[in-house]
């Protein structure tokens, strides 16, 4: 039966459940770690990863899908008439949005792919509204509008422990200045317009603990918040304390918590967590 289908790739933040009610392909990303390359969610765990990570000798390395991946999905997918859409994480993270792209332009399928400037929770609400406006039927432009306002009105921060691995992974250069010489300060990005630029910095963990408070005080005083994803790399005992304050402050909102994925993992680094939320009116 031919209908929408929809595709993202695993740097995602959805659970088992949402994939399956929803009918959402997930393409993995890869890992190496010390010579050995691991599928996500298939042949390792993310907590599995972050073990890993944490004994690794270099800081592993991250490969989005080849394109004849995505060429087969997307053929397989639309064999039966049904169009494509893929949304994929911001392109100043990774390649594989212009990937998905170059292989859409060979596909047989009709294939739409959009850059949705997040990742991880922040990417999964425009994942989970276009499937959900698939399922009700909704067209191409229909669908393609409605995540328009869902990006414009979603916000993602990332709180960084330790900047090893941001520095390493090469991808501060806006920020190198501020870094060059303080690699233990810690700090709060804000994700605009798909790039992550320097919101708060300082030492110790009261920085973060300052940010969260003010930005929950201000989530409080929000009417119209429809969704809350925290995501983190081996930070179990600070999460459970904002999942508290969180519920306190907005007990109605949905709060989605878990460990991110090997590649947001291996670039923000042991320690690290993101809060990313979306308005509608």
């Amino acid at each position: 039966m031919a209908t929408i289908k929809i595709v993202t790739d695993s740097s995602v933040q959805l659970t088992p459940e949402e994939v399956e009610k929803y009918n959402i392909t997930v393409i993995p990303l890869s890992v190496m770690i010390d010579g050995t390359v691991y599928i996500d969610g298939k042949t390792i765990t993310r907590s599995k990863f972050v073990e890993l990570m944490s004994q690794s000798a270099a800081l592993p390395k991250t490969s989005q899908p080849p394109i004849g991946e995505f060429i087969e999905l997307f053929d397989q997918l639309g064999a039966d008439g049904s169009q494509v859409i893929a949304l994929h994480m911001t392109d100043a993270i990774s390649g594989t949005v212009n990937t998905a792209r170059q292989a859409a332009n060979l596909s047989k399928s009709d294939v739409t792919v959009i850059d949705s400037r997040e990742t991880d929770r922040g990417m999964a609400f425009q994942v989970l509204r276009a499937a959900q406006l698939a399922q009700t039927g909704a067209d191409k432009e229909t669908i393609i509008s409605s995540l328009d306002r869902v990006r414009n009105s979603t916000k993602l921060y990332m709180a960084v422990m330790s900047l090893d691995n941001i520095v390493k992974g090469g991808r501060v250069s806006k920020v190198t200045g501020l870094i060059s010489n303080i690699l233990n300060m810690k700090v709060i990005f804000e994700m605009i317009d798909g790039e992550l630029n320097v919101r708060a910095k300082g030492r110790g963990m009261k920085t973060v603990n300052n940010f969260m408070r003010t930005l929950i005080a201000d989530l409080a005083t929000k009417p119209n918040i429809k969704g809350i994803g925290i995501s983190h790399v081996a930070a179990n005992e600070i999460m459970e304390k904002f999942r508290t304050e969180i519920h306190a402050a907005l007990p109605n909102v949905p709060l989605l918590i878990r460990e991110t994925s090997p590649l947001i993992a291996t670039y923000a680094g042991m320690g690290a967590f993101a809060i990313m939320y979306y308005t509608e009116d």
